[in-house]
């Protein structure tokens, strides 16, 4: 067990219980939202505090239930159902370490910014559909057609009946309670906004006696979901594999993005990423055998963390302490928190995600990095993150390809002859480009075609440079070709 400096440990412990404060309707919100018990989301966030706190890795970093993988939770609930959520957890739990251990972490930073931005926007939009559903109180449709369609019915809810009003209020109050916070004096400040916006409207609710859903919530022990021995055969289904592989992918995604941006908000050690990865594994594959949420690294607990003046990892692990005192001692108090504030909790979330100032302007500097990021969100809007990310990414990259692949191409007529020279990236992609500028070329001339400064020749440029030569040689011209040192 490391020894903590004494010096550092009064910091370390009142950042925990900052941190502590904001985890808990955050854990609660995240496993209602993924259509799980409560208690599962509180397992988590323990896991990731006593856990994945004490690994190596990263110091700042908090870990636990992650509103970006609500909509994946919730997907694979539904698709296989809660007992197969324990084997895909632990399945993406030991990816993770495997990524991990072949130091494929650092990989992960490689991946186009306008993608993960683009990721992050569309599960915020998915979120957000989502949620304003248990703000009337109406169940959440399944399908994103669904969600778009049962909005009118959704409308009519909450300004009819009664539960549908009272939602409503509980949520705009919550969400005016998390916007005006921060201008609140520094001492109130220590109280996070969401969970004051928590206290607040669940004492609302008591006192008026509201008719709204509340969280329910029994006992931790008999919560814990353990994959049945039956289970396991769910590994022999290609979508359950397919869950595994994109849960693994997602959750090491946000953790190693929001641990550069942690790095950014502090002077200590920086995160070593492959550790980091392991870590993340270790914390999933536990979290896998209790059968409860995957976990993430939290950019929203982290920024808490390291705002509150923690100093070492001691105030994460701390934090999982205190959530497990809590759901031990006081878990009864869940049990007047309504969805719908939950539900605000996880709309703000969702807005936060979205991101609308870096997007615009991305649209006014880079408009094809902004249509990466556009194109990304409306595929995870429209069809699932998977799916959505995959085809950000291969828009990326066939992106990143046309513009390395720039090539010039400058002529100089003379009376009997032209000069070709050719710069850049000779490649497949401008093919089409080279043949048109090659073919306009005046007939009868000597015609120098100088390759020399090309820096990259792929065979398929190659092979067309050969073929026109060779047709204009057959006709009345004379041509020269001075290829690079190195053909590609």
């Amino acid at each position: 067990m490391p020894r903590w400096p004494k010096a550092t440990f009064g910091a370390d412990l009142g950042a925990s219980l900052v941190v502590f404060l904001v985890a808990v309707p955050l854990c609660v919100g995240v496993a209602v939202a993924s259509g799980v018990p409560a208690e599962l989301g509180i397992v988590t966030g323990i896991v990731g505090g006593l856990l994945v706190g004490l690994l190596p890795g990263s110091t700042m970093q908090v870990s636990g239930p992650a509103a970006g993988l609500t909509v994946l939770v919730a997907s694979a609930v539904d698709q296989h159902g809660l007992g197969a959520l324990g084997v895909i957890v632990l399945g993406a739990g030991v990816l993770q370490i495997l990524l991990g251990i072949s130091r494929l972490g650092t990989w992960f930073r490689a991946i186009s910014p306008s993608v993960v931005q683009g990721m992050l926007a569309g599960i915020g939009l998915v979120l957000i559909l989502g949620q304003i559903y248990p703000v009337g109180g109406l169940a959440q449709p399944e399908t994103t057609f669904a969600k778009f369609g049962g909005i009118p019915d959704l409308l009519v809810a909450v300004v009819t009946t009664p539960e549908g009003i009272s939602g409503l209020g509980l949520a705009a109050l919550a969400l005016l309670i998390m916007a005006f916070w921060k201008k609140a004096p520094q001492k109130v400040r220590l109280v996070p906004g969401a969970l004051a916006a928590v206290v607040i409207t669940s004492a609302l609710a008591v006192l008026m006696a509201l008719p709204v859903h509340k969280v329910e919530v029994g006992s931790l022990l008999a919560a814990l979901n353990p994959p049945a021995f039956s289970a396991w055969s769910s590994l022999l289904n290609p979508a359950v594999l397919g869950s595994i592989v994109t849960f693994a992918l997602i959750a090491s995604a946000e953790s190693l993005f929001s641990a550069a941006a942690v790095d950014r908000m502090h002077d200590g050690p920086k995160t070593q990423y492959n550790k980091e990865l392991v870590a993340q594994g270790v914390g999933n594959t536990v979290c896998g055998v209790f059968g409860a949420l995957p976990m993430t690294a939290v950019i929203v607990r982290s920024s808490a963390n390291v705002q509150a003046g923690a100093k070492t990892k001691l105030s994460r692990i701390l934090h999982g302490g205190w959530l497990l005192l809590f759901v031990v001692l006081l878990p009864g108090v869940l049990s007047f928190i309504p969805t719908a504030v939950l539900a605000a909790l996880l709309i703000q979330a969702g807005w936060k995600l979205l991101e609308l100032r870096q997007v615009a302007v991305l649209v006014r500097e880079n408009r094809s990095e902004a249509f990466v990021l556009i194109l990304t969100a409306v595929m995870i809007v429209a069809t699932d993150l998977l799916i959505g990310t995959l085809a950000g990414l291969a828009v990326a990259i066939v992106k990143t390809a046309i513009e390395v692949s720039r090539l010039s191409v400058k002529a100089e007529h003379g009376e009997e002859h032209v000069r070709v020279e050719l710069g850049g990236n000779a490649t497949f992609l401008r093919l089409p480009r080279l043949l048109d500028h090659l073919e306009d070329l005046p007939t009868g001339k000597h015609i120098h075609l100088d390759l020399t400064t090309v820096r990259h020749l792929d065979r398929a440029c190659h092979q067309a440079v050969e073929h026109w030569a060779a047709q204009r040689r057959r006709s009345d011209s004379t041509v020269e070709v001075a290829l690079p040192a190195r053909v590609g």
